[in-house]
Formats: structure tokens, sequence, C-alpha cells
């Protein structure tokens, strides 16, 4: 049985304020009469959320939490005190994140990322924006090359912050991101390099996509020396194109299109228009 996840239960006794349920070593733990299930009667099973009541009682619950223990989530926050914030997940008892355990600051009505945990002592669930410590900066299980799932987690100076399948953390170098990404997005990405000290450089583009990256630069360098306005297209002879920024018209198309998609430009009847300018419209 394990405490701030659901769990298989199987039903001891029926008593005028609800059903006790076999909690194993944890003994009997009571599933409130407003929860049990209509004709649940002893030897069955169900499926409940264990945690701990504003008392500090072991309780089942059949209402389903936003989040369990080991769960990254984006929840709101209620209410704050002196003790820390108060946030929704979906419970009637709401869930604390310590004034200790936040990153930063934590305030009423907005929304944070946060891993939700025990404490094992107290058996007391707990929120935590402070997330490098539940995730090693050391690659566990991934390979370079391969696609993952990233959520954003932080911002630095130097780029994001990511949790890579939800197991460790690597990082998401700003160079080479072409869009905003808010923390708690989720996202697809790839493994770029797993470095000499066992920290991952993290990549939006599929391997082998260097080229692409590498042109996106050159192509935004160039428009912005020519007043960010550049009468090349699709019809451009592929020389042409090689002269201005020393890459092949398929590599040109690429990158144009991974800079159109990230609203860096956009296409004009005439050529290429750097967003911010000021030229969009007269030349859209």
């Amino acid at each position: 049985m394990e405490i701030g996840r659901v769990n298989r239960f199987e039903v001891l006794k029926q008593v005028a304020f609800g059903v006790y349920l076999d909690g194993k070593e944890l003994g009997e733990i009571l599933l409130p009469a407003r929860e049990v299930p209509e004709n649940c009667q002893p030897g069955d099973y169900l499926e409940a959320f264990l945690y701990a009541d504003s008392e500090d009682r072991l309780i089942a619950t059949t209402q389903k939490p936003l989040a369990q223990s080991g769960d990254l989530a984006r929840l709101k926050v209620l209410d704050v005190n002196p003790v820390g914030a108060f946030l929704d997940w979906g419970l009637p008892k709401d869930l604390l994140a310590p004034r200790n355990e936040q990153q930063e600051s934590m305030h009423k009505g907005r929304v944070y990322l946060v891993y939700v945990t025990l404490d094992r002592p107290s058996r007391r669930m707990y929120a935590s924006s402070k997330l490098d410590q539940f995730f090693s900066s050391r690659h566990i299980d991934v390979q370079e090359g391969e696609q993952v799932d990233l959520i954003i987690s932080g911002t630095s100076d130097i780029g994001y912050n990511a949790i890579i399948n939800k197991t460790c953390r690597g990082m998401l170098y700003k160079g080479e991101v072409y869009e905003k990404l808010e923390v708690g997005r989720e996202i697809k990405g790839y493994v770029k390099s797993l470095r000499p000290d066992g920290k991952i450089d993290l990549s939006l583009q599929r391997p082998g996509y260097d080229k692409v990256l590498k042109a996106k630069e050159q192509i935004i360098r160039v428009l912005q020396e020519r007043g960010g306005v550049l009468a090349v297209t699709d019809k451009t002879p592929a020389g042409e194109i090689h002269e201005l920024f020393q890459i092949s018209k398929k590599t040109y198309k690429q990158a144009i299109g991974a800079l159109y998609k990230a609203q860096r430009i956009s296409l004009g009847p005439d050529g290429l228009i750097l967003k911010g300018t000021g030229d969009e419209e007269k030349n859209g």
C-alpha cells in the first residue's frame, strides 16, 4: 500500500459511517460513507486514493487528486500564510507547499509547477517547486539521438531547464530555441549529447538537424544586416542562395520553414521579412 497513491483495496466491513478497507501493513483504512459506491459489500475490491486527513489520520477517498506522489503538476495557489502556500489538488484538504520548499515565493491565484511527494516520517503529502532535488542532473537510461518527453521546469541565462521522461533533467540552450517556452509546458525533444560530466544537452530538433539550426542563424543574421528585408524566394537560383548564406537550397527551405513556424519571419511576395522590423504590413 502506498500513501499518496491510488491503491486497490479489499472491503473488510461496513459501519454506519462508511466501510473499512484492508490497508495491509497500514491497518484498516476508513472510506467515509459519502464516498462508498452503491451496493458495496465486504469482499468487494475498489480503487481509492490513500492520504492523511486534516487530523493526520490515514483515510481513503474515491475522489481522484490532480496529482499523486511522484507526479509533476501545475497547481493553483488557493491561499498563503507564514507556513506556506496551499494548493488546489482536487481534494477537500489542500496540498501544502512549505515556505522552504518554494523556489520563489508563491502568490495566491497563481499556478506553479510542483513535484508532489510524501514526507514518510509524518505520512503527510506536500508539494515542492524546488525540482532539482528530485531529478538527477546525470543521464539515466537515455541515449544520444533518442526522442524524449520534456517538461519545461525553469529558465536561466543560458536557456531552459527541462525534466526528461520524468526521471532526470537537462538543458535546452537559448540560442537553439526559436519560440518562448512556458514553465510547465510538455513538449517532445531529443537528447543532443551526453556530456562527460554526466549532464544532458537537449534539442527540439531531430539529430542531424544541426546544419538547419546554423542555417536559421545565418538567415537571421543576413536579414538583420540588410534591414530586415531580403528579396529571396523559392524561385531564387540555388547559386544565389549559396552565395548569400553558404547553404544548399534544400537546407535553405528547411530553415525558412522552421523560422516561419516559429514566427521569426514572414513571407512577402518579394521575399523574406524579419518579424519586428515594422516592414511586415507594408510588404505583406
